[in-house]
């Protein structure tokens, strides 16, 4: 009897069978593998939490109110203001529906209806620094990139600035679709005048017109202006925070004057009746651009220096050289324009305004949903018609500031159609 061979086919068997089994894990690695599940659980949990809860809570934390009054007095003529409007407000910048009332940030379109505003003109912001302050900015950070991520916007969205600002531009136009003809977008003085007197029938009616906060986002690019003019952008402010290709910032390193860029984009936007905003541009700038064009232009959103004297505010000189040109001077409802909190820090700013270059070259320009804490949202205006009042402002005068000048200076220097 010959046992070999019968041991060799167990053995064979018994490796065959051992390389078939299952590797029996060892207790550190069933350990590993569950840490793993649960990390992976804990970032999907993380990942849920940014992208649905993040953008709100960045909106509700850098768009407060210092005065959160529910249904404030109003002077008994308020609902009867004819045209109610403000020249600046960054409310397309946030992931927020705009057709439905909020309970925080400072504008939308049923907070609009309740406040009798008419007309808001909706500013885009593409780019903010790191540490953003009045004094001393570079361009090498990008905040809004971080945002536009957070808000599950367009991957183009979060490199392109150009883009980023089309996509604002965009979702204007979507909220007026979607709003079944309760607001519209205004970019001619026919349109406009249009929305003046269909609104006469119905207060409901609503309107807004866009404007850009820094020229960085046409990319240095002259022809990218007739993109953002297609668009209906119809006022563009050359900086924001920091100096660019364009001209100095207040708030920029070297806040020098217009480049050679500058100027070639200062003819352009003369050439298709798109105004300057002079918000933020450094005072150097500024001279450059009244040697340039004799053309009117405002300035959105600012307090003056004759009150409130820091970098970011008007100078004398340049409030009279802005009378001149029957321009505009928005004024401002947060701290660092207006120096104080309330609604007669902005209207004693008014008055200033009124005194040095007629009451009827100054406005409202809010700086609403700013990233900026204001001295109410919108449904507080009728305090600042308080404030007006006992500024010595009559009715007549008062209804020129809450809107009748913004009505008028556009009428005036949009494109007819």
């Amino acid at each position: 009897m010959n046992p070999e061979p019968a041991t060799i086919s167990q053995l064979q068997l018994s490796v065959n069978v051992s390389r078939l089994s299952p590797k029996i894990p060892t207790l550190q690695e069933k350990m590993l593998r569950k840490f793993l599940r649960y990390l992976l659980l804990l970032l999907l949990i993380a990942a849920i939490a940014f992208f649905v809860f993040a953008p709100g809570y960045i909106d509700r934390n850098f768009n407060k109110v210092t005065l959160k009054i529910s249904n404030p007095h109003k002077v008994t003529w308020y609902d009867s203001i004819p045209f109610i409007a403000d020249l600046h407000c960054d409310a397309l910048l946030w992931d927020r529906n705009n057709l439905k009332k909020h309970s925080y940030g400072h504008v939308d379109i049923p907070r609009m209806q309740e406040a009798n505003m008419a007309f808001q003109v909706f500013t885009i912001v593409s780019k903010t620094p790191r540490g953003i302050n009045i004094e001393h900015n570079d361009d090498k950070t990008d905040q809004i990139a971080l945002l536009s991520f957070a808000q599950l916007r367009s991957p183009k969205d979060w490199f392109s600035v150009k883009s980023r600002a089309l996509h604002q531009c965009e979702a204007l136009y979507k909220t007026a679709r979607k709003s079944g003809g309760a607001f519209r977008v205004i970019s001619s003085q026919a349109a406009l005048q249009q929305f003046i007197s269909e609104r006469n029938s119905n207060k409901q009616l609503t309107a807004g017109m866009l404007g850009i906060e820094g020229a960085h986002c046409l990319n240095d690019d002259v022809s990218n202006l007739q993109a953002f003019y297609d668009a209906g952008v119809r006022y563009i402010g050359l900086t924001h925070f920091f100096d660019n290709a364009w001209g100095g910032s207040a708030h920029g390193i070297n806040k020098g004057g217009l480049t050679e860029k500058g100027k070639s984009l200062i003819r352009k936007m003369d050439s298709l009746h798109m105004l300057i905003d002079l918000a933020h541009a450094s005072p150097q700038t500024i001279d450059d651009i009244f040697a340039l064009t004799q053309s009117p232009v405002l300035i959105s959103h600012t307090g003056v220096k004759g009150i409130c004297d820091n970098t970011r505010n008007l100078s004398d000189a340049h409030l009279a050289e802005i009378g001149r040109r029957n321009g505009l001077v928005g004024i401002g409802l947060w701290e660092t324009a207006v120096c104080g909190t309330d609604a007669a820090a902005t209207a004693k700013n008014i008055r200033y305004v009124a005194d040095k270059i007629g009451v009827d070259k100054v406005a409202l320009g809010s700086d609403f949903d700013g990233a900026t804490t204001t001295h109410f949202d919108v449904t507080g205006l009728p305090l600042l018609v308080d404030a007006l009042l006992k500024e010595g402002f009559i009715r007549e005068e008062i209804y020129k500031i809450m809107g009748g000048n913004v009505r008028d200076f556009f009428l005036r220097n949009l494109p007819a159609k």
